[in-house]
């Protein structure tokens, strides 16, 4: 799989665990260089607390359109630093 934004690939790998219908990609798969951390956190009630990228590609910036969970639930345990994507990332084979 494969996650491209302006024209950019910003992660690619072969194991990607899907849950809740997005693609969280493994942390060594992200090119890094694309991501910068943001101030942003969320709550879900059964994974925790997420926390936010900011992506810089090209010439565009895409401010929280990543998200990962660095100390998940139990239940999200398998997840844990696995990064996922808002819809306008383009998510490929």
């Amino acid at each position: 799989m494969k996650a491209i934004w302006n024209d950019t690939v910003l992660a690619e790998s072969d194991k990607t665990i899907v849950v809740e219908g997005n693609h969280y990609f493994p942390p060594d798969s992200i090119n890094r260089r694309y991501f910068t951390e943001s101030d942003r956190h969320t709550t879900c009630p059964w994974k925790g607390e997420a926390s936010y990228y900011t992506i810089k590609a090209g010439d565009g910036e895409y401010p929280n359109g990543a998200w990962y969970y660095p100390d998940p639930k139990e239940k999200a345990r398998h997840i844990k630093d696995y990064v996922a994507f808002y819809r306008d990332v383009e998510i490929t084979e």
